[in-house]
């Protein structure tokens, strides 16, 4: 009788074992394990698909919600509080806003839910839900 070869396909990848299977192998075949203990294993990923996530990442040959906002930072608060104020990055729904004078500080928190409201009217910046003042 002829053996049944489509019994059992071989899978696509090599079975993986856990760790400490893979440490109780190499001891009885006496091969040592080349791997650091804290290495994570990672599925491989296409260069394309790598670069196009850098891409978005850091918003490279994009126009980014921040660089829309620091564009008219000006008309958003006034040329006098824009020259005392940048707005640096969005987290969270929060602009972070960098301020160098405690009055244009002052100023700025009184007026937040304006100038949050004005941004949330440029395009693409509709996540920005209010305006987080750090000295700086």
């Amino acid at each position: 009788m002829k053996p049944n070869i489509n019994a059992h396909p071989m899978p696509d990848a090599p079975f993986q074992f856990s760790r400490v299977a893979e440490e109780m192998i190499g001891d009885l075949r006496q091969i040592p394990l080349n791997v650091p203990r804290r290495q994570i294993k990672r599925r491989t990923k296409g260069l394309a698909e790598v670069m196009d996530e850098l891409l978005e990442k850091y918003k490279i040959g994009r126009d980014s919600p921040e660089q829309a906002i620091r564009e008219r930072w000006p008309d958003l608060v006034g040329r006098a509080n824009a020259s005392y104020s940048h707005p640096v990055s969005i987290e969270r729904g929060r602009l972070l806003v960098l301020v160098s004078h405690a009055v244009v500080r002052s100023e700025l928190f009184h007026h937040r839910e304006a100038i949050a409201e004005k941004i949330r009217q440029i395009p693409g910046c509709k996540e920005v839900r209010n305006l987080n003042l750090r000295a700086g």
